[in-house]
Order: structure tokens, then C-alpha cells, then sequence
């Protein structure tokens, strides 16, 4: 269900935004009146999203290298009219699904800098634009794996946890301003990060969510949406699940 202007006069950044729940939520974002910018690795599938999604600007960057961030984040603002209101931040990898003893320290690294390290760039340089314009939203994008952890996922499972305690640290800082800072916690969603589990992890995932299917990309979308807006005024540095009743907290 979209809401008709919801967001008029707004202008968002959305992570990880050429495919998956970022490029959803960014479509939705556009359709109900934002102006959008996609942030993603791949030049090629930013320029087709930006027709699927309606979004006014693409930037392509590699997040865990925060010079990058800090210059996009610079040059996005001022493209999309000088401000800053929303955040999502949605992208991720999921690394490779192997026991700890196993794990490959440059995989470790590399799903550290992008699901973690590259969030927190965002967060970081996002924050003085939105103090400047004395009103922000930002939604960061974690798991249920970083509340429960997954076997065979530590680095993800680790990342994501790390995604939550940033989420409610940041909240706090900025809760006394207009600023709102939450994360959602989904459980698995049927996208192309799937590509990059195997099949084994696909088939535990599922088995843990009681409702007995994965969700969809639109039941995350909305709430991200939800928490984005303005009617989202009272929750700050909260953590929100959609996981098909899975989360046990």
C-alpha cells in the first residue's frame, strides 16, 4: 500500500540500492514523493535500477572505503537540492558459510568492512547534513542472525549484531534532536544475496522461521518505509523484526 506524498520535499539515500530490499525500498521512497539517490558497487545495475526505482541520482562507490564515502555523501547531497532527510542503509554481503575454524580472514575482513565498517561511514557522514537540516531519518538494514547468530555465517552474524549496537548507540546521541536512528532485523528474504549461501544454509534459514516461508522484500519495505517517515517520531535506537516469528527477543 503506498502512501500518496508521504514523502513530498524529501530527499533519501538508499544503500546497497541496485537490487534486492534496497532497490524496493528506493522505488517505494520515489513513489510516494522522494527524491532518491542510489548508492552501489555496480555501475551497470545502478543505471537499470535508476529507471526501475524513478530514483534522480546514482552514485557508485565502494562503501568500505570511507574517503569514498565521505566525497559521495558531499555530492549526493547537493544533487539532491542541498539536504539530507533519510537514510537506509541496506548494503551487504553475506560472506562464505563456513565454521569459524574454517573462515577465511580476508572473507572475515571483507564482510566486516561493507556490512559494518561501511554502515558506519554512511551513519557518520550522513549525521552532520541532517543536524544541518534539523531533521533526519535513518534506517539501518541488520538481520535476525545478529541477535541469535547463525552457524556457519559468524562474520554476517558478528557484522549484523555489530549493526545493532551501532544503531543504538547513535540513537541515543542524536535523541534529542529531530534526528531517528533504527534498524530492522529481517529474517531471510528471497533475493540474489541468496547466490552467495549455499543451499545447505538456505534450508536451516528457513527451517527456524515458524511461519514456514522466507519474506517478502515489499513486508520489509514497508516497514522501512514506516520507520523513514515522519509518523516514526518516538522510536529511536530500537530494533524492529520481520522474521516470521523467529526472533526469540
Amino acid at each position: 500500500m503506498l502512501f500518496e506524498n508521504r514523502f513530498k520535499g524529501r530527499s533519501a539515500i538508499v544503500t546497497g540500492g541496485a537490487a534486492g530490499i534496497g532497490l524496493d525500498i528506493a522505488t517505494r521512497l520515489s513513489a510516494e514523493g522522494a527524491r532518491v539517490s542510489l548508492w552501489d558497487i555496480g555501475a551497470q545495475a545502478l543505471a537499470e535500477a535508476q529507471v526501475k526505482s524513478g530514483a534522480v541520482h546514482v552514485r557508485q562507490l565502494d562503501i568500505a572505503d570511507p574517503h569514498a564515502v565521505s566525497a559521495a555523501m558531499n555530492e549526493t547531497v547537493t544533487a539532491l537540492g542541498g539536504k539530507l532527510d533519510v537514510l537506509v542503509a541496506s548494503a551487504g554481503i553475506t560472506g562464505p558459510n563456513v565454521t569459524v575454524r574454517d573462515y577465511p580472514v580476508e572473507a572475515w575482513q571483507r564482510v566486516m568492512d561493507v556490512n559494518l565498517n561501511g554502515l558506519f561511514y554512511c551513519n557518520k557522514f550522513a549525521v552532520p547534513h541532517l543536524e544541518a537540516n534539523g531533521y533526519g531519518r535513518i534506517v539501518n538494514i541488520a538481520s535476525v542472525a545478529g541477535k541469535e547468530g547463525n552457524p556457519n555465517a559468524s562474520a554476517y552474524s558478528t557484522s549484523k549484531a555489530g549493526v545493532i549496537g551501532l544503531t543504538k548507540s547513535l540513537g541515543k546521541e542524536l535523541a534529542k534532536t529531530e534526528i531517528r536512528v533504527n534498524c530492522v532485523t529481517p529474517a531471510a528474504v528471497r533475493t540474489a544475496i541468496f547466490d552467495q549461501m549455499t543451499q545447505e544454509h538456505i534450508d536451516f534459514m528457513l527451517s527456524k522461521i515458524p511461519i514456514g516461508r522466507f519474506g517478502g522484500i515489499a513486508e520489509v519495505a514497508s516497514l522501512v518505509c514506516w520507520l523513514a517517515s515522519e509518523e516514526s517520531s518516538f522510536s529511536t535506537g530500537a530494533v524492529f523484526d520481520v522474521s516470521g516469528g523467529r526472533a526469540t527477543y
